[in-house]
């Protein structure tokens, strides 16, 4: 597949969120008929404007083939304190929506052709100071488990044909949304610091160059299986806050301790924040990828200074 191939119909997932939306924007540049299942078309037609076919459910997909799947769906583990309610709707965005694809195509009898399928760095779980790479194993937690079940189903689009990316996505920074966001406010009051002891490592990537990681998955036929999602350039949680400190003309002197953390948010402070994780992109390197934003500095400078030029 390639961007050339104008006929080609995308399944998409995950259309209206953070990600999604910049990427079905990049699909139709391409030339790409990008295909959205979503709950709420009318959201999604306000967000995603003309040229992008709709469907609230997977019945609702024409008769004609479905060349490749970006399957993103998946409720954001930041947005709230975990509880069981809350992992379970965890699972079922990510795990169910993969099975509920896998028993569409099984029933329609004609697989993709390819596949890129959302996980994240929290299958390695914490790897202290130790750089991961695609060949590393997956870790303990909540979120490790999370992220081998939704990888498992993904790979059984793989056992009837399809080639399958599972996109292993560290923390995206972006304008207008995403873990950046959350962080803003307190940063520009003058209150924001770094996280426990700050040692911690930051795996991150430009959403920018997310989204042009994913199409390369999409056209890139010797590439498969795991592929991490983020910047070649991981930094501490220290390195990051003083950044993104600096970045805004601010200081970066009120530390959020561990024990804190741990009493507002329990198992998430571990898992989502002290959790320590140097990830590298080997895969996304070694077939050909080039990185536009390779370096934290500059990436944040872009989109606090010109988010409307990503």
């Amino acid at each position: 597949m390639t961007s050339t191939d104008t006929s080609r119909t995308i399944l998409l997932t995950g259309g209206t969120g953070f990600i999604g939306v910049p990427l079905c924007h990049a699909l139709q540049q391409r030339g790409y008929h990008p295909v959205v299942l979503t709950r709420d078309t009318l959201r999604a037609a306000r967000v995603l404007g003309t040229g992008v076919s709709l469907v609230s459910e997977l019945s609702q997909l024409p008769d004609r083939p479905v060349d490749a799947v970006v399957n993103l769906a998946g409720e954001p583990l930041a947005s709230g304190r975990w509880n069981d309610r809350r992992k379970e709707e965890f699972r079922r965005s990510r795990i169910g929506t993969t099975e509920a694809l896998l028993a569409h195509f099984q029933q329609r009898g004609h697989f993709p052709e390819r596949m890129v399928s959302g996980s994240a760095i929290g299958f390695y779980g914490d790897g202290g100071d130790r750089p991961l790479t695609e060949v590393d194993g997956s870790g303990t937690g909540f979120a490790a488990q999370l992220c081998r079940d939704w990888e498992a189903v993904a790979e059984r689009f793989a056992d009837s044909g399809t080639r399958v990316c599972r996109l292993r996505t560290g923390i995206v920074l972006g304008p207008g949304g995403g873990a950046l966001q959350s962080m803003l406010l307190p940063f520009k009051l003058g209150l924001g610091g770094r996280l426990g002891s700050g040692r911690q490592w930051m795996s991150w990537v430009h959403r920018t160059d997310l989204v042009r990681l994913i199409l390369h998955c999409l056209e890139q036929d010797n590439l498969s299986g795991p592929v991490n999602g983020t910047a070649p350039n991981p930094v501490t949680n220290r390195y990051f806050t003083r950044s993104l400190a600096k970045t805004l003309h601010r200081p970066a002197v009120f530390p959020a301790p561990a024990f804190m953390l741990r009493a507002m948010m329990a198992d998430m402070a571990d898992e989502l924040l002290l959790v320590s994780q140097r990830v590298l992109p080997e895969a996304a390197l070694e077939s050909g990828f080039q990185f536009q934003y390779p370096e934290l500095v500059p990436a944040l400078e872009q989109i606090l200074r010109n988010p409307g030029n990503e």
